[in-house]
């Protein structure tokens, strides 16, 4: 199953300057805020977002597993976008990962929102 898409898109540029960013160079914010608020539009709710020192991400919870749907941009760019589908582990060792296959009503939503949503272009899927 396809898991994570790149596209470009100039919707997403940070409007802070790069030293108010979790890391220079890493940014997200913007686009994980959006995504979220479509996906809300669409009945998926997801957490608001949360930040790592890679990007920004929401979670997504459905009955009792967990997925994290990480945002940002690609190799310091401001045009070029990734979100990719991270399931969360219930025990040590990464064991007992939510299954990819419950969270496909989340990424064929995330699909619906991208294909839709004109200034997004170069929509790729591939699997992560």
């Amino acid at each position: 199953m396809d898991t994570l898409v790149n596209f470009k898109s100039e919707m997403f540029k940070p409007f802070l300057p790069d030293d108010s960013q979790v890391n220079p160079g890493f940014f997200g914010a913007e686009l994980a805020f959006w995504i979220s608020k479509k996906l809300a539009q669409k009945g998926i709710i997801t957490s608001y977002p949360e930040y790592e020192d890679w990007g920004w991400y929401v979670e997504y919870c459905l009955d009792d597993n967990e997925y994290r749907l990480c945002c940002g941009n690609v190799e310091s760019s401001q045009t070029e976008w990734q979100c990719f589908l991270e399931p969360y582990a219930k025990g040590f060792f990464d064991r007992n990962k939510a299954p990819i296959e419950l969270a496909r009503v989340l990424l064929n939503a995330v699909r619906e929102v991208l294909e839709e949503t004109d200034g997004i272009d170069d929509i790729k899927w591939s699997c992560r």
